[in-house]
């Protein structure tokens, strides 16, 4: 039911972001992750998990996310499962940013997508089920890379510190 909900927020939160006239107001770098985050925007490392660049990058993360988020659902039950995914999703985002901020090169980047906080269920499940992990860490690599040598901008790090949080917090046990 949570998993649901949250892939229907992320629909709508898309449509409001990119379809609906705010003047001069650029939600987008708003709601996004980025250096505005050191200027008080702090709101950002949740905010970015709900915002997406276009329809594939959308429909992508919430394909997965439907994937992971029931299996994980059922699992952990509704609370501890969005507990998972909003903890992990802003520890990710916080290592993100500081990432954006350290790897700093004069370009403006914004972080959008919710692929940090699925690939927190990714490294959770990757943790759970010791026969996927190998798999998993493949689909991360892939998914993390193949698109930059195809000329897509990627937020890889997000991937990489994803499922690294996710598989962290369920060895840890953080959250069972």
């Amino acid at each position: 039911m949570v998993a649901s909900f949250l892939i229907a927020l992320n629909v709508v939160v898309f449509i409001f972001v990119n379809y609906l006239y705010f003047g001069s107001l650029k939600l987008d770098l708003i709601l996004g992750l980025n250096l505005f985050f050191y200027q008080g925007f702090y709101w950002q490392i949740l905010s970015t998990m709900f915002m997406h660049g276009n329809w594939t990058h959308l429909i992508l993360n919430m394909i997965v996310l439907f994937q992971f988020g029931m299996m994980l659902e059922k699992y952990l039950g509704s609370f501890k499962f969005i507990l998972l995914y909003l903890i992990g999703g802003v520890f990710c985002s916080l290592l993100s940013v500081f990432y954006v901020y350290l790897s700093f090169d004069g370009s403006f980047v914004n972080v959008v997508g919710a692929s940090g906080a699925i690939c927190v269920l990714m490294g959770y499940y990757a943790y759970l089920d010791k026969t996927a992990t190998k798999g998993l860490i493949v689909a991360i690599l892939l998914m993390s890379f193949v698109p930059i040598f195809m000329g897509v901008n990627v937020a890889w790090y997000a991937h990489i510190f994803g499922f690294i949080c996710g598989y962290v917090l369920g060895r840890l046990r953080v959250i069972k």
